[in-house]
């Protein structure tokens, strides 16, 4: 028979994770896999990382239930690993960003459907220096919100946590500005910087970035962003419209498509990656790996 490693977050996103798990477990047995079933515990023996690689080799399908940091855990455990088996994802967190990008449903029962009996997915991953990622790499404004607002403010509030706490921090952010050397392929650029970037998804904490461009999940690329530190309040006020209007193409603005990005300041830069704090640097190289992840979905 063969197996499935079933992981549960249950303090993600609105605390819900787990509610769901008979049914997990019984749809598992029904579509003839053995169900192997943990919680996963951060500051244990019990991380993501570590049954991941106790277990990995003998699944056929490793199943998470939690929010976008859960999924970054779980897929960094699988890029490890000299054989990956398939994921399946329940999302349960606050946004869900990577799960509407890809296809999943918000439905339960539908998202089961899709992780046992759907279609696979081959999506392209990310990495940062040493570190992978499924939908995005950022540095700058606002970029600590996600990681830095109070777990049970999310599980009350949902996003409008993050909303709450943006505010919060608004005359601080919008003072930010670090200076950068960017290469990317052929191109280089240098200036100073408000906010940055890599984008495997066209909706980064419930805001849509790329306006209409054509974002794939699969093509080997990501999408690079770049946005200018405003000199004054004009210049702020014409980012926002910007940014409002998906307007990829305005001057205080930088948008490609990436391979490859080495990005280089003179102090460390702290960074977010898929909502979780990704660690400072002064240098960060950032590479995609084409379709290097196979996912259970209704489909894209």
């Amino acid at each position: 028979m063969r197996k499935a490693l079933i992981l549960i977050n249950e303090t993600a996103g609105m605390g819900r994770a787990g509610n769901h798990l008979m049914k997990i477990v019984t749809e598992a047995a029904k579509a003839g896999y053995e169900p192997i079933v943990y919680p996963i515990l951060p500051g244990t023996s019990l991380t993501s990382e570590e049954l991941v690689a106790s277990y990995g080799k003998e699944v056929d399908l490793i199943l998470c239930s939690g929010g976008d940091g859960t999924l970054n855990h779980v897929m960094n455990a699988i890029m490890y690993l000299p054989h990956k088996p398939k994921l399946a994802y329940i999302p349960s967190g606050s946004t869900n960003d990577f799960a509407k990008g890809l296809g999943i449903p918000s439905n339960k029962s539908r998202c089961l459907e899709a992780a046992f009996y759907g279609g696979i997915y081959s999506y392209d991953v990310g990495s940062m220096n040493n570190r992978y990622f499924n939908y995005v790499a950022a540095f700058g404004a606002f970029t600590e919100i996600s990681y830095d607002t109070k777990q049970q403010w999310k599980n009350v509030m949902g996003y409008a946590a993050y909303f709450l706490n943006a505010l919060s921090e608004l005359s601080t952010n919008i003072r930010y500005s670090h200076h950068l050397r960017i290469r990317a392929g052929g191109d280089f650029e240098e200036g100073d910087y408000l906010f940055g970037a890599v984008c495997n998804s066209v909706s980064v904490g419930g805001l849509q970035l790329f306006g209409k461009a054509d974002v794939r999940m699969n093509d080997g690329k990501m999408e690079l962003l770049l946005i200018k530190a405003p000199k004054n309040l004009i210049e702020l006020q014409a980012i926002i419209t910007a940014l409002r209007k998906g307007d990829t193409k305005n001057p205080y603005l930088s948008f490609k498509q990436i391979t490859r990005v080495t990005l280089e300041s003179e102090h460390e830069l702290s960074w977010t990656v898929d909502g979780e704090f990704g660690g400072t640097f002064s240098a960060c190289e950032i590479s995609v790996h084409k379709k290097a992840i196979n996912i259970m979905t209704s489909g894209v």
